[in-house]
């Protein structure tokens, strides 16, 4: 079959490898209909994901139809069309019975990216996110392989395009997930720091929550008119207004959002110092985005932090967290846990999460639209992969 394949940062290719089989009495083989390009996955793209492998399939937002059952699955059954979350769970474990998906200590064989891990075991295994996260293939793919599939897949009913449930495998719920632990309810004041398909995506869930104002935080001109246009919130161009939080405070009456949401994560643009230090592999991540996010929200108030981050950042400044007494809530999306609410709400018309998607490219352009989502090309905002 026709695969994407990671061979070295900036360098990612569509390579015949072998048809994907059944492994455990659990898995399904999906014949692949949609996937999607997202930004996590750029973190790969550019080299920034340790323990990845040449050859390794990429993807993790997918969708298709089910081809094959192990002897085991109950859930779905051949000709199924379903979304697979992005996090394989095992439905059995501690942390799944609690409903935390991502958590699940039995699916990850890898050692996960938490530095000082004693003892715990890892969270939940990924799909195209490197060895850390299990080694499993990736669906921007014609085929792949998807375990515990009791647990992950949904099943979706007939008369919806694929477009407009796609990202239930991640980027809504994980927008939604961010803005519930950041409180959001009706009148609430939000700031959201980045607008790529995340932020947007928790926009859009803020604004069905009953969020009052929404301010959102970009350098790029064309992603934030998109956010105003379809989400009324109100734009900050950092490259424009130098310090977005001063900005924010001054237009909340001196107190500041009840809750900030960080859609960017460890590859925040920060400082010349920050950059340096994460070039010589001395931080881990830039600190810019959650310093901003602290300074911008009122006493009492959320810190939500869907954005990816990893070892340590310069600049926390938990201090000011600490005097604020405000509240952190992070970690990869639960996200079996929210996908039939959301799938509700996409068929009542609340929800359109399609509208975010600007390319369409076949399985075989895969590369060219990597380039165009990391150089923000043809103002691109979200990139849609069919197999052929």
């Amino acid at each position: 079959m026709k695969a994407l394949t990671y061979h070295s940062a900036k360098d990612v290719r569509v390579d015949n490898v072998p048809d994907p089989v059944i492994q455990d009495d659990q898995d399904i083989i999906l014949r692949v209909t949609a996937t999607a390009i997202c930004g996590s996955d750029l973190h790969i793209y550019r080299g920034k994901i340790p323990a990845m492998k040449a050859g390794d399939v990429l993807g993790h937002e997918f969708m298709g139809i089910v081809e094959e059952t192990g002897p085991a699955v109950t859930r779905v059954r051949k000709g199924d069309r379903v979304v697979v979350p992005f996090t394989i769970s095992c439905g059995d474990c501690f942390f799944c019975n609690t409903k935390l998906f991502s958590a699940c200590e039995t699916t990850n064989p890898g050692r996960g990216a938490i530095l000082n891990k004693k003892n715990v075991r890892s969270g939940a295994g990924l799909f195209g996110y490197s060895h850390l996260y299990g080694g499993y293939a990736g669906g921007q793919a014609e085929y792949v392989r998807v375990p515990k599939a009791n647990v992950g897949p949904l099943v979706i009913p007939p008369g919806l395009h694929d477009e407009k449930v796609l990202f239930l495998s991640d980027i809504l719920p994980t927008g939604y997930q961010a803005v519930v632990n950041g409180r959001v309810g009706p009148g609430s004041n939000v700031a959201i720091f980045g607008a790529g398909p995340v932020g947007l995506m928790a926009a859009a869930c803020a604004r069905l929550l009953g969020a009052e104002r929404i301010f959102m935080v970009d350098h790029h001109a064309y992603r934030l008119e998109f956010a105003r246009q379809t989400y009324d919130v109100i734009p900050i161009n950092f490259d424009d207004i130098e310090d977005p939080a001063e900005y924010i405070i001054e237009q909340t009456d001196f107190r500041g959002v009840d809750a900030s949401i960080d859609a960017v994560g460890f590859e925040a643009k920060g400082s010349t110092l920050e950059t340096v230090l994460t070039d010589l592999k001395l931080e881990g991540s830039s600190g810019k985005v959650l310093r901003q996010a602290i300074a911008a929200t009122r006493r009492g108030g959320v810190i939500s932090v869907p954005g990816v981050y990893a070892g340590f950042i310069h600049g926390f400044l938990f201090g000011d967290a600490f005097e604020k007494g405000l509240s952190f809530a992070s970690g990869q999306t639960h996200t079996q846990q929210h996908m039939p609410k959301l799938l509700e709400h996409i068929l009542e018309g609340k929800l359109h999460p399609e509208v975010i998607i600007t390319h369409r490219l076949p399985l075989h352009e895969a590369a060219r639209g990597y380039e165009l989502f990391e150089h923000k090309q043809e103002d691109c905002r979200k990139v849609i992969l069919t197999p052929s």
